[in-house]
């Protein structure tokens, strides 16, 4: 199914990106009216998912991450977070609650689980050297008609 609407944006792995990721999601998806637990949930899940990127994909050096925002017809949102870093050698080892492979006195191992908790739908792909595509599906709630 093609998306009724789509942006997609590029930029370094940078912490300061992070908010831009989070912010730039959430004025994308304002016009579609999602209630606002749904905004906060998206939000949340895009900034774990691109601070994963931050921290895990280029731990030595700076690197792309792209951001994509796909909407379609039925008000379904499809959120990909993309990096061409390191990659992940087990991915379902990786998305264990607890687990890390950073600082376990810095990171909780939570930033999967978090992502699983607030959207519908979370598919993680990765190949050791060449990147990690983290795609997040939520389905926006009907608008209310206006009366």
């Amino acid at each position: 199914m093609k998306p009724v609407n789509e942006a997609r944006f590029i930029f370094p792995s940078l912490g300061a990106n992070e908010a831009f990721a989070r912010g730039a999601a959430a004025a994308f998806l304002a016009r579609y009216d999602p209630t606002v637990p749904q905004l906060a949930d998206i939000k949340t899940a895009v900034s774990e998912a691109v601070t994963n990127c931050i921290v895990h994909a280029y731990p030595d050096t700076v690197g792309p991450v792209t951001l994509t925002i796909a909407v379609f017809e039925n008000r379904r949102i499809r959120i990909t977070v993309a990096d061409k870093g390191i990659g992940i050698p087990d991915v379902s080892k990786a998305m264990e609650p607890m687990y890390t492979t950073g600082n376990p006195d810095e990171r909780s191992g939570l930033g999967f689980a978090v992502m699983q908790s607030f959207m519908d739908g979370i598919r993680v792909t990765s190949r050791p050297g060449h990147g990690t595509r983290v795609t997040l599906t939520k389905q926006l709630a009907q608008k209310q008609p206006q009366g």
